[in-house]
């Protein structure tokens, strides 16, 4: 099973995950404004998420 991991600290909320994502992985979070991965078990772990995120919060574990 696909493990998406998103560093709180270092995300911003910027929704490049939310709009690159093929599967539709990750939702907003509306308290905090960050990104969660709300579908984790729909990632296909192609890492678009992992290389695109310009403030590097986000690891792929497969």
């Amino acid at each position: 099973m696909v493990k998406v991991h998103i560093d709180s600290n270092k995300c911003t909320g910027c929704k490049t995950c939310k709009e690159i994502c093929p599967m539709d992985v990750f939702e907003m979070d509306e308290e905090t404004k960050k990104s969660v991965a709300k579908k984790e078990s729909e990632c296909i772990a192609c890492r678009a998420c992992e290389v695109q995120c310009p403030a590097g919060a986000i690891k792929i574990e497969d």
